[in-house]
């Protein structure tokens, strides 16, 4: 396969400046940033650490995130907990169900949204799996 992963995830913000600084401060992620161990970034662009990507259409019904919605951004991420504390210290809004974590083996999530209203899925994987 000549597909080597993502090689970038654009979409329309009303205030793009202000989001990618959003998602710099909060998530560490986006232009400009590098996961540890990935070297320096180069300015425009995030160097991502390697590990599992879900690429999965849903049906257009879906009720697993807003309907006026097209699309759910998944992060795969280390320490949630940390990261939930952090958040929700900067006055973020995290949201967390039971029946999300009820199979250990696909990991552990929690659910934010961007400034715009933007439904960010935050993945911890398995221990195993989460390098």
């Amino acid at each position: 396969m000549p597909v080597l992963g993502i090689g970038g995830i654009f979409f329309r913000a009303n205030d793009p400046e202000a989001l990618s600084a959003w998602y710099r401060d909060h998530l560490g992620v986006g232009a400009g940033c590098a996961a540890e161990g990935t070297g320096s970034p180069d300015e425009w662009s995030w160097k991502a650490q390697g590990g599992p990507v879900v690429f999965s259409p849903f049906e257009a019904g879906t009720d697993y995130w807003a309907a006026d919605k097209q699309y759910m951004l998944n992060l795969r991420v280390s320490d949630l907990d940390d990261l939930l504390d952090q958040l929700k210290a900067s006055g973020i809004t995290v949201i967390v169900k039971p029946e999300w974590d009820a199979t250990p083996e696909i990991g552990r999530f929690a659910r934010i949204d961007d400034p715009e209203g933007n439904a960010i899925e935050l993945w911890e994987p398995p221990a195993e799996t989460a390098d």
